[in-house]
């Protein structure tokens, strides 16, 4: 039934669904799902290309029996604000943590990362991420050092000189701009190898072209991400005024 748990046909029908070559929402409206559904359950077990049905039934059994005991102990979810529904809030969050993964975050990063991203506050202490993740301070302690080098994360004290870790607007802009100074870097690089390897050689232009092409994906970034800033890092009013 729709909002119930995929039954291992419906998993086959997603497969075979891929297998045609259908998109997430026509697969989902055959079987009567939302696509968030569909996306979710790909997503989580292997991708469009790698999703096997019998697998992700498997998987998804050995999932459920894993947080049997982790519910008996109270673990969950807490209390949500503005009238939200707590299993679609849950739901989302796990969507969330599979694109971070996807997109080459590692799994407890990405699940820090999501957990930050959907409090309203956009900041967690320490003990709060433990209590929320059910994982030991050591990994969150991990994951934040790890966030913190890709300048995902940052950290500040509350008013109770707790350490809070932080996810906001500021902090993306920081990381884009991280990472463009991490591809001029490999700019750089590149165009000293054309020297090494002999200008005009096959080797020597096609670090050339690496060069070029990261160059301009540097700058691109880094000027999209400062105008991106300063037209959306306005105050209430400020937006709607210009619009006028």
């Amino acid at each position: 039934m729709p909002g119930g748990r995929l039954t291992q046909q419906e998993r086959q029908q997603i497969a075979s669904g891929l297998a045609d070559g259908l998109a997430y929402a026509e697969i989902a409206r055959g079987l009567d799902r939302p696509t968030s559904t569909i996306t979710r359950e790909v997503m989580r077990n292997g991708g469009p290309t790698a999703y096997r049905a019998d697998l992700a039934h498997r998987a998804t059994e050995r999932r459920a029996h894993r947080r049997r005991p982790t519910a008996s102990r109270g673990a969950e979810s807490p209390p949500q604000a503005h009238g939200r529904d707590a299993g679609a809030v849950r739901e989302y969050e796990e969507a969330l943590t599979t694109v971070f993964i996807q997109s080459g975050t590692p799994k407890m990063m990405a699940r820090v990362m999501a957990c930050l991203c959907v409090s309203d506050a956009g900041s967690l202490t320490a003990s709060e991420l433990v209590q929320r993740l059910q994982v030991s301070p050591a990994s969150i302690s991990k994951a934040v050092a790890f966030l913190e080098t890709q300048g995902l994360v940052r950290r500040e004290r509350d008013d109770r000189r707790r350490e809070r870790y932080v996810i906001d607007a500021d902090v993306w802009y920081q990381s884009m701009i991280a990472s463009a100074r991490a591809i001029a870097r490999i700019v750089e690089t590149a165009r000293q190898g054309v020297g090494v390897l002999g200008p005009g050689t096959p080797a020597a232009v096609r670090m050339e072209n690496i060069a070029r092409f990261l160059d301009f994906v540097s700058e691109s970034t880094a000027r999209a991400a400062d105008q991106a800033r300063a037209i959306l890092h306005t105050g209430p009013g400020t937006a709607s005024d210009d619009t006028i």
